[in-house]
């Protein structure tokens, strides 16, 4: 079977997928639109800094999904275009984990934040590999991979949302 009747067959899963992510992103915004005035300038460092990365992240999946429901194309084309967000990916989430480990202290953020989206990125473009290749699997591979950059952005939006609330709380005392 061609990656382009393959494609077909994952159409639903890319909708739903890039669906959730789109929405995602906008509770984003909205979440970052009401906390904005409620912290102070080096909280609102700090929380642009873990929040640039999800939006980058979420941003991917709802690309990737978008370019997977595109009616036929190359496989050449998707297979170049994804491992070319997947190498980006890869490179941003490396820097993302090198300013965390020299600034933060909680492991379980530098996992979710730095590597998990590494691993994803690194499975993207993995999958680009095996779609140029021909590899059955490719799909399956690009599949989790954009499944682990989706669930560890879900994690990770819980986090920043779960720090923004404890510190508006503490200015609440104060």
């Amino acid at each position: 079977m061609s990656i382009v009747e393959a494609l077909h067959e994952w159409h639903e899963f890319y909708v739903m997928v890039g669906g959730a992510a789109a929405v995602l992103l906008g509770l984003l915004f909205v979440a970052a639109s009401l906390g904005e005035g409620l912290t102070s300038r080096k909280s609102q460092a700090m929380t642009r800094m873990f929040m640039s990365p999800i939006v980058i992240h979420f941003s991917s999946v709802l690309f990737i999904c978008t370019i997977g429901v595109i009616p036929p194309h190359r496989p050449l084309f998707f297979s170049a275009i994804i491992g070319a967000t997947g190498l980006a990916g890869t490179v941003v989430s490396i820097v993302i984990s090198v300013r965390l480990f020299n600034i933060w202290q909680d492991h379980s953020d530098h996992l979710a934040y730095g590597l998990v989206p590494v691993v994803g990125y690194l499975l993207v473009f993995a999958a680009a590999i095996m779609m140029a290749t021909k590899n059955e699997l490719s799909l399956d591979v690009l599949a989790a991979g954009i499944l682990t950059l989706l669930l560890v952005n879900i994690r990770n939006v819980w986090d920043l949302t779960l720090a923004m609330v404890r510190r508006r709380g503490r200015r609440r005392k104060n």
